[in-house]
Formats: structure tokens, C-alpha cells, sequence
């Protein structure tokens, strides 16, 4: 434990002896730029030092106001309120996807009764039943078709 004492000391001596260093840069006779931690011996051009002091910390604000419980809480329910809008929007999108799958495998599925040829029947505005003939079922397929198209891509 004696000899960690003084090894512990040598080492925070050398470590604030380093930290106080000056560097100087100059160009040399040749015109070469050279960096010591020594003063040049002789005449040089455009001798200068170099601050090696550590910038202060750029993180931090310089007079950065603390914020009061009250602004915390405002921004807290905020931050609540958009994750709550950000979730029904994501809710809301999966329902409208679902209910576009639905419409688009139900085309599909009349499309392919179309093409079938079995017998279709509808009822027309006055509650009739009738059967679709050749340029009827024609038709519907082309709307289908279209419609299978435009929207389930």
C-alpha cells in the first residue's frame, strides 16, 4: 500500500504536467512545417503556439433553463397523446387494408362465377329476380376486370 501512494501521485504529477504542455508550430529553414513541444532553437518563420487546453464540453447549454415539473408534465401528456394518435392511425390502417382484401378476394370470387358460365341471377330496383344473359355476363366481367384492376394491385 506504501509504494501505490506515491506511484499514484507520480502518475497524477505527470498527467497535469502533460495537460499544462504548450506546443508551438513553425516552418523551419527548408520550409517545413514542424510541431515540438519545445520552443525552436534559432530564427524561424511564422512561430506559433498551439492552446492545448481542452474546448469546454459543446453538449451542454450554456444557460439552459431548468424546466418546472408543470412544463415536464405538458410534455409528457403530449408525448402520450401522439403515441395514442400514432396508434389508431396504425389501427385504423389495418382495418381499411383488411377491408380492401375482403372487397378484392370477393371480385375475385365473382369473376371467376362469371367465367365459370354457370347461371347467375340478380334482383333488378324492383325486388324481380332474373337470370344475366351472354352480353350482360360480358359486360360484368369487363367491370370486373376494371375494377380488379384499379383497386387490388
Amino acid at each position: 500500500m506504501t509504494m501505490k501512494r506515491p506511484a499514484l501521485a507520480a502518475v497524477i504529477l505527470a498527467s497535469a504536467i502533460a495537460a499544462e504542455a504548450q506546443v508551438y508550430q513553425w516552418q523551419d529553414e527548408n520550409n517545413k512545417t514542424v510541431i515540438s513541444d519545445r520552443p525552436p532553437s534559432g530564427p524561424v518563420r511564422q512561430l506559433r503556439r498551439i492552446d492545448t487546453a481542452a474546448p469546454p464540453p459543446a453538449s451542454e447549454p450554456a444557460a439552459a433553463p431548468a424546466k418546472t415539473l408543470a412544463d415536464r408534465d405538458m410534455e409528457f401528456r403530449k408525448r402520450q397523446q401522439e403515441a395514442r394518435d400514432a396508434a389508431e392511425k396504425s389501427d385504423n390502417e389495418q382495418r381499411a387494408n383488411a377491408r380492401k382484401r375482403e372487397e378484392c378476394e370477393g371480385l375475385r370470387r365473382y369473376l371467376r362465377s362469371l367465367e365459370s358460365g354457370e347461371r347467375i341471377q340478380t334482383v333488378d330496383a324492383k325486388g324481380e329476380r332474373y337470370i344475366l344473359d351472354d352480353s350482360e355476363r360480358a359486360q360484368a366481367i369487363t367491370r370486373t376486370r376494371a375494377d380488379l384492376q384499379r383497386g387490388c394491385q
